[in-house]
């Protein structure tokens, strides 16, 4: 009898210890879908290779930490020497090297950082969306504020690009810190209920600031492009939402296009606990291998479209810690075995593609198209313009 007390004791301490270790992380908004996801059917792969199409989505902040305006310059030298040598090197199966989206912040705008990143992306090696941090807002100053930074990128630094049938101006949106639609805690970080409905309004194609484990103001929807349609009234609309699905129209106010999220068992912290998989890439947290082949293991895709895997990453690309990373050797690590492994032509194939693009092909995925997806996606400029044409700053 004591055995079994002893026993049970036991299982309640452990069971009390994984609760504490879920609500410390967070994990508690996210996990059960996870499970649920884990134990789903995986869906059937059609004949033909898969391809993976590979973003990189950038919070980049040259201001952040409060640094000297020339340390903020120097950060966005850094980016402009050694991005275009590293890139260069390396190629996805049309020919074309990695893509960098940076997502400037506009309480920050500087013309001259978005000068040089202009002529940067010019040369082939990404582009510029919209982030933005923001507190106690209104809906007022937050639409003023996003029309003008998204006019000002447009018209003074030719970025973005007008919706052909509209005339409006599009971007692509990250939220600063994680808060999207005032879902942080006490409406901290944004301030806004209805700020889904403004981004769309305000000519917002989709948003990429998920996932935000283990931060509070992570959604229970994971591993997922879907729509999310506005309560005005009530913070974090986005937390569920209508998944994009071939065939079918597309449904609500907001598309998400989200990272991968999970558990990486191969990465234990004290030897038997997970670390949490999120997408991100930094100083604490570099490429490798293993993470590569989880990010695509966890098939983010078009329901419908299995044949198109879709990885998005993010990081923090402005601070030094960070710029190891992403400018050094761990990088090109990870792209060498990107395009070693998934990039044979027969089983795979790799595509780099900047935030827009790969809102693109989502849109093509739920429209149907079945077809090599470099035939469509040449006809957006920039791609058009960047394959095989990227080379070394001088």
């Amino acid at each position: 009898m004591y055995l079994v007390y002893g026993l049970f004791a036991s299982f309640v301490i452990v069971l009390g210890l994984v609760v504490i270790v879920l609500r410390k992380k967070q994990m508690h908004l996210w996990i059960a879908s996870f499970v649920v996801q884990r134990f789903r059917a995986r869906p059937k792969i059609a004949e033909g290779p898969i391809h993976i199409f590979f973003c990189v989505a950038d919070h980049y902040e040259p201001a952040v930490g409060g640094v000297s305006y020339e340390q903020e310059c120097a950060r966005v030298e850094k980016w402009m020497k050694h991005y275009p040598a590293i890139a260069s090197k390396h190629q996805d199966g049309s020919g074309r090297c990695p893509q960098h989206t940076f997502f400037f912040p506009a309480e920050e705008y500087r013309p001259e950082h978005l000068d040089r990143l202009a002529e940067l992306c010019g040369m082939g090696f990404g582009d510029v969306e919209i982030h933005l941090h923001h507190d106690n807002d209104t809906a007022e100053n937050l639409r003023e504020q996003l029309h003008e930074f998204k006019t000002v990128l447009y018209e003074r630094h030719r970025l973005l690009r007008k919706n052909p049938e509209t005339g409006v101006i599009e971007y692509g949106f990250i939220h600063g810190n994680w808060a999207l639609d005032n879902s942080g805690a006490a409406g901290r970080w944004c301030g806004v209920n209805n700020e889904i409905s403004i981004l769309r309004e305000t000519g917002c194609y989709a948003d990429f600031t998920f996932p935000s484990a283990p931060d509070e103001t992570q959604v229970k929807t994971i591993n997922s492009l879907y729509y999310a349609t506005d309560d005005p009234l009530q913070p974090k609309s986005h937390n569920a939402g209508v998944f994009v699905k071939a065939g079918r129209k597309a449904s609500g106010d907001l598309l998400l296009i989200q990272g991968p999220l999970g558990l990486n068992w191969k990465a234990r912290k004290l030897g038997f606990l997970p670390r949490i998989e999120n997408g991100e890439l930094s100083g604490d947290n570099p490429p490798s291998n293993d993470r590569v082949d989880l990010w695509i293991k966890t098939h983010i895709h078009v329901q419908g479209q299995p044949n198109w895997i879709f990885v998005k990453l993010h990081t923090h690309g402005a601070c030094e810690q960070n710029m190891g990373v992403l400018l050094g050797d761990s990088m090109d690590r990870m792209w060498t075995y990107l395009e070693a492994e998934y990039n044979d032509g027969q089983r795979y194939c790799l595509h780099y593609v900047t935030a827009y693009e790969l809102f693109q092909v989502v849109k093509a995925a739920e429209s149907g198209i079945v077809s090599e997806p470099s035939h469509f996606l040449t006809q957006f400029s920039r791609y058009a313009q960047t394959k095989k044409t990227a080379g070394p700053a001088t």
